[in-house]
C-alpha cells in the first residue's frame, strides 16, 4: 500500500500560501482538520486530501461563500454548490454591483461639487432650490460650541429619526439675533434631508422655498472673521446695483472636522438679492 506523504502544519501553510492562524482556525470551526495529531507532540500532519479541500475551500470563498456556507457544502453528499445556491451567489453579485455602482455615482457627485467649489469664482449669482430641511434652533454661547453642538445633539438626533442626507449634504446656518452679539447667539442650523419627518423637541423639518437669486461668495478662515466678507459682499452688491431680498445663509464646506487649520476651513455665504 502506497504510503500518504504527510506534511507538518508549517510545511504545509507554506507550501499552500495560509497561515498558521487560518489553518488553526479551520480546524476550531470543522472545516479543515488535520489528517492526524501526535498524541505526544502535538504536531499536525496535513496530506494530499487536505490541500484538495482547502483548494475548494479557497474556491468557494472566491466566489462569495462564507466559511459556515462551505462548511455546510462540505457536510453533504455532493459537496459542491447546487444551481439554486449558485443563483442566489449570482444574485448577490448583481445586487452588490447596483450597490457599488450607485456608491460610485455618489462619489462622482461629490467629487464633482467638489471641483466647482473650487472653481467658483469668489463672487457668483446662484438659485437656491427649494429644499426640505432638519432644523435646529437654540442660544449657543458662541460660535465655538456649534460643532459640539453639531456632533453631540443634532446629529445622534437626525440619526435616530432616520434621516437621510443627499450624497453632497448640504448644511448652513442662519442667525436670528437683531443685532451682533459675542455670546448668546440666536442661531438655526439646517441641513438637507430626501424627505419630511416626523418632528422632535430638537429637530423639526420643513420645506424652503426656492431663492431665485443668490450672491455667493467664498471665506476662507475662521468664523469671527466673516465680517471682513459681508464688508465685500456689500461692497459689490452696491457695484452691481443690487439689494439684499432675504436673510443671509452660511453654507461649511470645509471646518474643524476635516480641517485642523482654521486658515483652511471654506464656508460660503449666501446673501438673497434683487
Amino acid at each position: 500500500m502506497r504510503e500518504k506523504t504527510k506534511l507538518k502544519i508549517g510545511a504545509f501553510s507554506k507550501l499552500m500560501q495560509v497561515t498558521v492562524k487560518t489553518l488553526r482556525h479551520y480546524e476550531q470551526i470543522g472545516l479543515l482538520a488535520p489528517d492526524e495529531v501526535d498524541r505526544w507532540s502535538g504536531y499536525r500532519y496535513y496530506t494530499l486530501d487536505q490541500m484538495q479541500r482547502l483548494n475548494a475551500i479557497r474556491r468557494f470563498k472566491d466566489v462569495g461563500f462564507s466559511l459556515e456556507e462551505i462548511k455546510d457544502l462540505f457536510d453533504n453528499e455532493l459537496h459542491e454548490p447546487s444551481i439554486g445556491q449558485i443563483n442566489e451567489k449570482l444574485q448577490e453579485c448583481e445586487r452588490q454591483i447596483r450597490l457599488l455602482q450607485r456608491r460610485s455615482r455618489q462619489l462622482a457627485e461629490m467629487a464633482n461639487a467638489k471641483k466647482k467649489i473650487k472653481k467658483m469664482e469668489k463672487f457668483s449669482i446662484q438659485t437656491l432650490p427649494s429644499i426640505i430641511v432638519a432644523s435646529h434652533r437654540s442660544i449657543i454661547k458662541t460660535y465655538a460650541d456649534l460643532g459640539p453642538l453639531c456632533v453631540n445633539v443634532i446629529g445622534p438626533e437626525m440619526q435616530r429619526l432616520g434621516c437621510k442626507c443627499p450624497p453632497m449634504g448640504y448644511c448652513f446656518t442662519i442667525e436670528h439675533n437683531k443685532e451682533y452679539t459675542p455670546t448668546d447667539i440666536d442661531i438655526e442650523y439646517c441641513e438637507q434631508v430626501e424627505e419630511m419627518g416626523q418632528d422632535s423637541a430638537i429637530i423639526q423639518f420643513r420645506q424652503l422655498e426656492e431663492v431665485p437669486k443668490a450672491l455667493c461668495m467664498k471665506h476662507y478662515g475662521p468664523y469671527d472673521r466673516f465680517y471682513a466678507s459681508y464688508t465685500e459682499a456689500f461692497k459689490w452688491m452696491e457695484e452691481q446695483g443690487m439689494q439684499i431680498a432675504g436673510q443671509p445663509r452660511t453654507s461649511y464646506v470645509d471646518g474643524i472636522w476635516n480641517q485642523e487649520d482654521p486658515e483652511k476651513w471654506l464656508s460660503i455665504i449666501q446673501i438673497p438679492i434683487k
